[in-house]
């Protein structure tokens, strides 16, 4: 998978919304995840969304990796909920890199190239996704079709016990 001793570096997508008693099931899920992809902690790749993309960088963290984020745009931090925004400080505080995509303004258009950023910097993707179709070209599904396209391996993840809100 990767070379010898670098990280193996996985991007993460998923759903931004997320049920409570979500969150545990999705963490357990990715840790366990992310131990079969690698014998080493991971370097992971997020745009620290609300929801999985957070979730993420915490497991990550957790299991001794690193993470590097892509900010969509100069004013996504105004997109994060409230409730979620200590949370997304903390955790951006944290990350051992940070790319700006270049726009303005938190639209499909930088979502759109977030997720290409992402894609060109990850040799595996982590999906957290229901399934479900989704309404605009940032979605998780497209993000998933998009690295299939590219030839990037991708693990979907939906426990049982996760739902959206």
């Amino acid at each position: 998978m990767a070379a010898e001793n670098s990280p193996l570096r996985v991007g993460i997508a998923g759903h931004i919304h997320l049920a409570p008693g979500s969150e545990r099931p999705i963490a357990d899920a990715l840790r366990v995840e992310l131990g079969r992809l690698s014998d080493r902690p991971v370097h992971g790749v997020t745009c620290l969304a609300d929801g999985t993309d957070q979730i993420f960088a915490r497991v990550v963290l957790a299991t001794g990796g690193t993470y590097e984020v892509i900010l969509p745009a100069l004013d996504y931090r105004d997109t994060i909920t409230a409730a979620s925004r200590a949370d997304f400080d903390e955790l951006l505080g944290r990350a051992s890199g940070i790319i700006h995509t270049g726009h303005h303004h938190s639209d499909t258009a930088a979502y759109v190239a977030a997720n290409q950023e992402l894609l060109s910097r990850v040799q595996w993707l982590v999906a957290v996704w229901d399934g479900s179709p989704g309404c605009h070209a940032a979605s998780t599904d497209r993000t998933v079709e998009a690295a299939r396209q590219r030839g990037i391996p991708t693990t979907i993840l939906w426990p049982a016990q996760a739902r959206r809100a």
